[in-house]
């Protein structure tokens, strides 16, 4: 279990150059936006425009902050993306770009290497304790808008507003308490047998 501080995400750049992004973890450690297997980030959007792209990559798309956006998909449509959303899984190499619906939002991406990984995102209401069940190589957990305690085995820690938790396959399942009400956003990540 890797515990992940908000305050220790590194900040850059978008890829496209329009705004900035907060990369929160990417596989391998330290791999160039050219090189992740995957990547979990959150991007300050504030402004019309559109999104970088990433040839190969599969993005899902959840709204963290703000009253959302108009998002637009080569081949998909166009869809509205707000807080209360359901995640939204659509290619990164399509091009795309998203209207604001009313000031600047946060949002939280999550893109897999097409081929070699796959990837699901899942939003949950968590007002009452949770077992989070280790069933992909890689499980991603961020908590937002209030603060949890962990527990696996021997190890209990407390997660901040914003601090996320990385889970490999084969560890234990953990439990998670909600110290308040909160979003809870989990990605499960799994190397595709290509």
């Amino acid at each position: 279990m890797r515990i992940l501080r908000s305050k220790d995400y590194r900040r850059m750049r978008w890829k496209n150059g329009g705004g900035e992004t907060t990369e929160i973890i990417v596989s391998p450690d330290g791999a160039a936006l050219d090189a992740f297997d995957w990547r979990v980030s959150m991007a300050h959007v504030a402004m019309d425009g559109p999104f970088s792209l990433f040839p190969g990559i599969d993005r899902t798309l959840a709204v963290l902050d703000g009253n959302g956006i108009r998002l637009r998909v080569n081949g998909f449509g166009e869809r509205d993306l707000t807080q209360t959303s359901e995640p939204f899984a659509f290619p990164a190499d399509a091009a795309s770009g998203a209207d604001l619906i009313d000031g600047s939002i946060i949002d939280l991406n999550v893109m897999s290497r097409r081929g070699v990984v796959r990837h699901t995102l899942s939003r949950t209401i968590l007002s009452e304790p949770i077992r989070i069940a280790t069933s992909g190589e890689a499980i991603f957990v961020l908590v937002q808008g209030g603060g949890a305690r962990i527990e696996a085995s021997e190890i209990q820690d407390t997660l901040a507003d914003g601090d996320s938790v990385l889970l490999s396959a084969g560890h234990e399942d953990v439990m998670m308490t909600p110290v308040t009400t909160l979003t809870l956003y989990e990605a499960v990540f799994q190397r595709t047998n290509t």
